[in-house]
């Protein structure tokens, strides 16, 4: 069973920086579909970034058009973690974020839908203070 842990949220200023990592366990499916979500009260999780990885590799990334150019998703190999770096971050980047994990599938069309992904962290929390 695949396990998802995060780390990193926080409380930064508007213009600030942060960057989200996701330990992942569990699996051993030579591909998989990686991605982070967001979260605020009363709205339903939303899609920010994907990563499909394989063999190790890194085929490509998606990125929500909101955050394009402002977020990085990224692997690291050696500590099997996938990370979203934020950059340039707003007050409305204030979210609970969640990491997500479809193992043994591409990133699809809808990525950016929660159903799309069958394993789920706890979520990490970020606060952006204007």
């Amino acid at each position: 069973q695949v396990q998802l842990v995060e780390s990193g949220g926080g409380s930064v200023q508007a213009g600030g920086s942060l960057r989200l990592s996701c330990a992942a366990s569990g699996h051993s499916a030579r591909r998989r579909c990686m991605g982070w979500f967001r979260q605020v009260p009363g709205q339903e999780r939303e899609g920010v970034a994907a990563i499909y990885l394989s063999d190790g590799r890194t085929y490509y990334t998606l990125y929500a058009d909101s955050v394009k150019g402002r977020f990085t998703i990224s692997q690291d190999n050696a500590k099997n973690t996938v990370s979203l770096q934020k950059n340039s971050l707003k007050p409305e980047n204030t979210a609970m974020y969640y990491c997500a994990a479809t193992p043994g599938y591409w990133c699809g069309a809808y990525w950016h839908l929660e159903p799309s992904f069958g394993a789920w962290g706890r979520g990490s929390t970020l606060t952006v203070s204007s």
